[in-house]
Formats: C-alpha cells, structure tokens, sequence
C-alpha cells in the first residue's frame, strides 16, 4: 500500500472519529439541557474558592477600648446585625476579620490589624467548628500575625509563590468576616486581575510597612483583611490586607495583598521566637551630598555615606568603615541612605548579603551576615 494511500485512510478516520465526537457532544448536549453551560460555569474562579475556602477562617477578637462605634466597630455592621443578634451585641463588643490555615497543626496566618488590642481571639470554620485561638506573635512593621487552634482534621491552604505572579492574571480575594456574629461561616469570594506588582503603599496602620505588594481590583471588603488572594491554580499569593476608599467610602478599585513570599520566613520568626527578630547592621548612614562626592572624587552624589560603623558589628566584621560610600545592596543600586535601609527590607537573622562600596575611588564588594539586635 502506497504512502499517499495509507495517509488518506488517516485523514478519513480522523474525520470520521471527529464527528463521531462532535455528533456525542451534541447528542449529549440535547439529552441533557445545561450541560455545557453547567461546564461554563466551572471556571477556574469556582475551583480556587472551593479549593481554599476551606481553610478561610473566621476572626473575631473581643476589643474593649474600641469605644462605642458598636459591637463591630464598624456602623453599617452594627446597624445590620443589631435587630438580628442583639444578645450577641450586647455581649460581645467584635471585631472581626479572616485569616487562613497554612498548617494541618492549626497555624493561622492573619493581619496583625485584626488581632491587634484585641483579648478572647474566636476561630470559625466554614463547617462550623469553633475554636479559642491562640497568638503565637505578630508583627505590626509586616501586618502580619500567627494564631495556633487545637483540633483535627484541619483543612490546609496551599501556598504558591508570590515571585511567579503574572499582571493580568485572574485571582480571587476571599473572607469570612461573619462566621461569629452572623452564625454563617461560609466564606465571601470576590474576583478580579492583578493590576500590578511591587507596589509601596504610604502605610494604613501604625508602625506597618508596606512593601512590595499585589494591587489587584478584586475587593477587599470589612472584615475581610487576612484572608487569602489566590491564583487560578488554588495557591495562596498574597494576604488580603485593605482596599483604598474616597472621602465618601467609595470603593476606589484598588485592594493590596502581602505577597506570600514576604510571609513565609516572618511565620516561621513567629512560631519559633513570637515576634521577627530585628536585625542588626551596625553602621549609620548618611545622604551623600555634592560637595562630600566631589571631596571624595566620586563622579556622582549617588549612594549613602557611611558616617559610623560600631565594633563588633556585622558591617565591622564585614569590613566596611567609615567613609565608604555604599553603592548598592545584594545588586540593587542605592542612591541614598534611604535606599539602602529599604534594601534591607524583608532581610533575616542570619542572611549574607553583598554590599558594594566605594573606598577612596576604588569599588570594592563586602560580605555581612546578619545578626539580631543585642538586647
């Protein structure tokens, strides 16, 4: 049999097996009306809430000295749930906000907004199961906070990897801010893309530093701050932490997540030592200014003025001395004293970093490991 021959054959069966399926699908589709629109609707929106809702948590903390806003501390809240609980109103003075589990061991990543002030932490789950939590630590710098629960068959939220986030790409914000004050702990889901990345954001609570976060137009409604934002696969990205809003609380299209990496290392900082150990560099730094440059013969005033270095210090064990001006951090340029703070962002006890510099014209690199702060 010829070539030409045994290739035609193909292209016959290959047409006969497509309408086969083609002629199944639409005899399928006719037996059963909706089919493929009940196909349609499983997107990949429905498979991430259902693959972490599980793990979303309820939070809520008894917050004494939140003044008389309410139990909630929030107006529309407490306009809301008054007619519908009013002995849980008047009770409970609640605040409330998400959180998810990240350990079958009962660890719960959160804000540290959430739990902050707050005494009598309660753990809702979507099947109802009710614990008292514990704090481990928290952080206000990160906004981020560790409770452990006691229980069984705890469901687990898989985390991704913030680093490989794509602007564009769908995620899913979701919370589960009523599961104490409404008795309802099935978690809320809202949808949106990622609208862009290392985002700094001028701080919203006291003391908290946000750096390098997830913007997306997916909402992040009251309550529900620490919960998780996840991609179409179902992993965590990021933790849901607030939405900007005009002076008439109107939702400005923009909500902000820590990206999940950054929280990685501070829950294992929690867990071990119940706070993040601050790091020790151990030099201060100046602004370097033109006339200092042109002293030093430096072709520009870009970079940072090392004016002290303490003994003993991981910068003095890394040989760097005053007078140096450093240049960058791990790679990363610095063009001011600010800058090289800001490098250091995000840094662990422990962690070497490369610090260039400049010594009399000459460029020179630096290795310091870090260390904590002595105490």
């Amino acid at each position: 049999m010829s070539r030409t021959v045994i290739l035609a054959l193909v292209f016959i069966l290959a047409g006969v097996t497509t309408g086969l399926v083609v002629s199944v699908n639409s005899l399928r589709a006719r037996l059963e009306p909706g089919a493929d629109i009940d196909v349609s609707r499983r997107s990949a929106i429905v498979t991430a809430a259902e693959r972490v809702g599980g793990a979303t948590v309820s939070i809520s903390v008894n917050r004494p000295d939140s003044g008389d806003s309410g139990a909630s501390g929030n107006e529309f809240f407490d306009l809301f749930l008054r007619g519908y609980y009013p002995e849980r109103m008047q009770e409970h003075r609640l605040e409330t906000g998400s959180g998810f589990i990240i350990d079958p061991d009962g660890y719960i990543l959160t804000n540290d907004h959430v739990i902050r002030g707050g005494t009598d932490v309660v753990v809702v789950l979507r099947d109802g199961r009710e614990f008292a939590g514990q704090v481990l630590g928290a952080d206000p710098r990160y906004d981020l906070a560790v409770i452990k629960v006691d229980g069984e068959d705890l469901p687990v939220a898989t985390l991704g990897d913030s680093d490989d986030v794509m602007i564009g790409e769908w995620v899913v914000a979701i919370g589960n801010p009523f599961g104490y004050l409404l008795d309802d702990p099935e978690p809320t889901v809202t949808a949106g893309v990622v609208s862009a990345l290392h985002r700094d954001v001028q701080p919203q609570a006291a003391g908290a530093i946000y750096k390098n976060m997830i913007q997306t137009d997916a909402s992040i409604n009251e309550g529900n701050s620490g919960g998780p934002l996840v991609n179409g696969h179902g992993e965590v990205i990021g933790i849901n932490s607030f939405a900007l809003f005009s002076s008439d609380q109107a939702y400005l299209g923009m909500s902000f997540a820590i990206p999940i990496n950054t929280a990685r290392f501070l829950v294992d900082e929690l867990i071990q030592y119940g706070r993040v150990r601050d790091i020790w560099v151990g030099m201060g730094l100046r602004n370097l200014t033109s006339s200092v440059a042109r002293a030093l013969a430096l072709p520009d005033d870009n970079g940072a003025f090392i004016a002290t270095v303490e003994p003993e210090s991981p910068a003095d064990r890394a040989g760097l001395r005053p007078g140096d001006v450093v240049t960058a951090v791990n790679g990363t340029p610095t063009v001011d004293a600010q800058a090289v703070w800001a490098a250091f962002y995000g840094a662990r006890v422990g962690d070497r970093l490369t610090i260039d510099a400049v010594r009399r014209g000459r460029a020179r690199e630096f290795d310091m490991i870090l260390e904590e702060v002595p105490r």
